[in-house]
């Protein structure tokens, strides 16, 4: 079965808002898998979406686990209180952080990254999709987006990702599977 976008965005409308006014859609699985193409198409498909992609939220190669946490804390629990949320950006180039971002309090969020469908999240997550493909494939894809800066990244970042979805179980959590761009399970 292949996704259907407008099915989708039809489904994300009509589940309730869990962060005070804002529907939070997290689109979580392993690099290269196209959380933040489907970020991008379902965005379209709901005009006035705002995308937050959790690479904003890793502090450096070794920060999968406190991007994380601070999806929860900087982002999550300011808007679940109707506050706007400030971020502390992450500058990949130079390897440290970068500047503060603002989001205002919005109807609708797409949060697409690796930890964004964890339990502590999942209180304030109005749908979880979780995405994943074929090992090789998600390479290529991810080493073809990113560049030869992350090839030597690869198996250090996919060691945490493998350690974080073990611990979060985050597939067996998730409203909607999606296997190599077809839709595998909704629940």
């Amino acid at each position: 079965m292949t996704l259907d976008l407008e099915a989708l965005a039809a489904q994300v409308m009509a589940a309730p808002p869990r962060a005070e006014k804002t529907r939070v859609v997290a689109i979580d699985g392993p690099a290269g898998s196209g959380k933040t193409t489907l970020a991008a198409q379902l965005a379209a498909q709901l005009d006035g979406a705002t995308v937050l992609n959790m690479d904003s939220l890793y502090p450096g190669w070794d920060g999968l686990a406190q991007g994380a946490e601070r999806l929860v804390s900087d982002l999550l629990a300011p808007l679940a209180a109707g506050q706007p949320a400030v971020i502390n950006s992450w500058d990949w180039i130079e390897g440290r952080p970068g500047p503060a971002v603002t989001l205002a309090a919005t109807e609708l969020l797409i949060v697409d990254g690796y930890g964004s469908g964890t339990r502590a999240a999942a209180p304030m997550l109005s749908l979880l999709i979780w995405m994943d493909g074929d090992p090789a494939e998600r390479r290529r894809r991810a080493i073809a987006r990113d560049g030869e800066m992350f090839a030597p990244q690869w198996e250090r970042w996919a060691a945490q990702e493998q350690q974080l979805f073990a611990r979060e179980q985050t597939s067996s959590r998730a409203d909607l599977i999606i296997i190599d761009g077809d839709q595998q399970q909704s629940t």
